[in-house]
Formats: C-alpha cells, structure tokens, sequence
C-alpha cells in the first residue's frame, strides 16, 4: 500500500507539469544557433519573416519558403537549391520556450523508403 500511494502522489505531480510553450513569440525574429561539424563549433544567425527565412552561414546569405502547420510548426523549403539533397523540405517543431529562446527539433519533411528517419535537436536563441 505504501508503494502504491507513493506511485500515485508521483502520477499526480508528474501530471501537472506543462512544458511552456509560447511559439508566437517566435514566429518572427532574428534568432541565432550553435551547431557542431566535424568537431568544430559554428553558430549561424537567421531572421525569420511570416513566410521566409533568411540564413546566414559565414557570412553568405540562403532562404527558405515557410509554411506554418500551426502555431508551433512550420516547413522549411530551399528557394535555391544547389543540390538534391537541398531540394528537401524540412519539418521544425518548437518543444518548448522560455523569454528569449526555444528549444526545437528538425527532421526532413518526407521520409525516403528504407532509411532511418533522422531527428536533430537545437535551441535558438533572439538576437533582436
């Protein structure tokens, strides 16, 4: 019995807990990210309009088309591929927020028959 209502009182505390998650207050901005390739540590800053998103690693300029699913996800999709794989669209999901940042993970929008669905996480921090 003892075990029993403690796994109860667990349940409910567990129960009530929501993870905050303001995603129109990320919707436009101008946002930065640190990411790791090949050991090597960059950060790369995007601004993000209604409808596109405008990402500038070193210093060179690539956009993306959005189409928001709702409030807290959205597709990305290259204007200008400059190649197959770019020619993807990609599937970003805010998990969570805090005043200044947001936790998301990405995966492509589309899973290729007979590989492994790939699913990154990031947070992405406001610069203005």
């Amino acid at each position: 019995m003892k075990h029993f209502s403690s796994l109860l009182l667990l349940l409910l505390l567990t129960s009530c807990y929501t993870i905050e998650r303001n995603c129109t207050d990320f919707k436009t901005g101008t946002f930065e990210f640190t990411y790791t390739i090949d050991g090597i540590e960059k950060t790369s800053r995007f601004k993000r309009t209604e409808h596109f998103n405008i990402d500038y690693h070193e210093e060179v300029a690539d956009s993306s088309s959005i189409r928001w699913i709702n409030d807290c996800e959205f597709i990305l999709k290259k204007l200008h591929p400059t190649n197959n794989s770019e020619k993807n669209a990609i599937h970003m999901k805010i998990l969570s927020t805090t005043e200044d940042s947001y936790m998301f993970e990405y995966k492509l929008a589309v899973k290729r028959p007979n590989k492994p669905l790939n699913i990154e996480k990031g947070i992405a921090k406001r610069v203005k």
